[in-house]
């Protein structure tokens, strides 16, 4: 596993324990390059959503969590093997991921995925077309005409677009908007399409007590409304929320 940075939540008087010893640690990987739902900060530090989210979850479990940050290529490998506990990375929740790991439920519901280019009229079943490796957006590319391009972080996806490389990317809504917006108009969006489910917490399928540690933890944390203020307060007033 490439661990490149680690942070760590030391979180007691927790509410909510279920499944985990107060004593615990548990190990949550995450990617550090999907702003704004993970991210690495001018200090050094993983932010965002996910992060803010993960350390109140465990605080009302009433479990120690230490961040791990891992290529996103390799993250699921590294959760079966044992390097971490649970993943909270954006990854939405699929028939095939569920083949090999366990979701949480979901912490942001079902968001639409966006195909972003520079100029209008792109047609986007005919493009070259650069998404993230291993994602969804991804996978959807691969099954439509267009030329797909892949790239190790969704980042590096975007400046495919900016540079030329490629015609269009597609990626979830909520990281593309930020980056349209600070384009002051460079950036459009081409069109939009709904895939895969919500995001949740990923687990291995044998750690079911600590999948029902976090739906009570994300259960709280939606019956108070903290969720959706978190949602809001990373992914804008327009994002889409728990009812």
């Amino acid at each position: 596993m490439k661990t490149l940075l680690r942070s760590t939540a030391i979180l007691s008087l927790g509410l909510l324990a279920s499944g985990a010893m107060a004593q615990d640690i548990v190990r949550i990987g995450t990617e550090g390059a999907y702003a704004p739902y993970n991210f690495v900060n001018d200090q050094n530090q993983l932010d965002g959503y996910e992060i803010e989210l993960g350390n109140e979850l465990c605080l009302r479990a009433g479990i120690t969590c230490e961040w791990v940050q891992n290529d996103w290529d390799s993250i699921i490998p590294n959760l079966v093997s044992g390097n971490y506990d649970a993943i909270m990375a954006g990854m939405s929740i699929t028939d095939e991921r569920r083949q090999v790991i366990a979701f949480s439920d979901e912490y942001v519901p079902a968001q639409s995925s966006l195909y972003v280019a520079q100029t209008e009229g792109v047609d986007v079943n005919t493009a070259v077309v650069a998404a993230q490796t291993g994602t969804i957006q991804a996978g959807h590319v691969s099954e439509t005409a267009a030329t797909l391009l892949e790239f190790a972080t969704f980042d590096d996806a975007l400046a495919a677009v900016t540079s030329g490389e490629a015609d269009a990317v597609l990626a979830d809504g909520d990281s593309l908007l930020p980056a349209i917006e600070a384009s002051g108009g460079a950036l459009v969006v081409v069109d939009s399409v709904q895939i895969g489910g919500g995001i949740g917490v990923g687990l291995r399928q044998s750690d079911t007590a600590l999948a029902e540690t976090f739906n009570t933890a994300i259960a709280s944390m939606k019956a108070d409304g903290t969720i959706n203020e978190l949602m809001v307060k990373w992914f804008g007033a327009e994002a889409e929320t728990f009812e």
